[in-house]
């Protein structure tokens, strides 16, 4: 009864089992269904230059027309708020590579991102400092990257040159001096970059700073177009 199975990658035949929505527990369902999917990330006007939530009708915020960042466009599949911290969080800190699927699909579904992957030469996921990629054992933003568009994915263009002080309450200027340095193109392969077109790929924008730099990084080594996809963006206070 088994033969058909026979063969295939355990994660296919998982795949295939029916399941609770991790956030409403609906019976039987995919990871996320479809109604939470619609309540807790539905479609919402954002700054094409950093993806924070704008009036309908408004393109860019105040902050990116008075000083525009280094990304020609910031796609966003929903805001850093419940559920998505704990979905996150299981991903990342528990070692549930699993997820990376499902936000993928999330991220894929935001309108221009398609078209963004479809332009692009390369899809970069931000990089981890050594340490940090060990201790977590796999970087979550190469996960997503490889199902978003795997056969552009490249994770040896992007370096992070080194690790950073912990960022959590410190201001988007603060967070950009102690990531000067922290990125750097391939010295081998930088003549790969100019005229190109590449999208960065990460899963959670808490100020902008960490892409912002990575992407001056990539400006200065010749990139033509810029764009950052990301699963979570992480609004202002209100």
């Amino acid at each position: 009864m088994f033969s058909r199975w026979a063969g295939r990658p355990l994660t296919s035949l998982l795949a295939r089992l029916p399941s609770q929505c991790e956030v409403c527990r609906a019976w039987p369902s995919r990871r996320v269904c479809d109604a939470c999917v619609a309540r807790f990330a539905p479609p919402a006007a954002r700054c094409e230059s950093c993806a924070l939530p704008v009036p309908d009708g408004v393109v860019r915020c105040g902050e990116c027309v008075g000083e525009p960042p280094p990304l020609d466009a910031c796609l966003a599949a929903c805001s850093y708020a419940w559920p998505w911290p704990d979905c996150i969080a299981q991903f990342k800190f528990r070692g549930e590579a699993g997820w990376a699927g499902p936000l993928a699909t999330l991220m894929r579904s935001v309108p221009w991102v398609e078209p963004a992957l479809e332009q692009c030469d390369a899809v970069l996921p931000m990089p981890m400092a050594p340490a940090r990629l060990r201790e977590r054992g796999f970087n979550q933003a190469l996960e997503l990257a490889r199902r978003l568009a795997s056969a552009k994915t490249d994770a040896t263009l992007l370096l992070r040159t080194r690790d950073t002080p912990a960022q959590i309450g410190l201001a988007r200027a603060e967070r950009l001096r102690n990531l000067q340095g922290a990125f750097a193109v391939e010295p081998l392969r930088a003549g790969q970059l100019p005229g190109r077109r590449v999208v960065l790929v990460d899963d959670v924008m808490t100020t902008g700073a960490s892409l912002f730099s990575a992407a001056a990084v990539l400006r200065l080594a010749g990139a033509a177009h810029v764009t950052a996809v990301v699963f979570a963006r992480t609004d202002p206070p209100r």
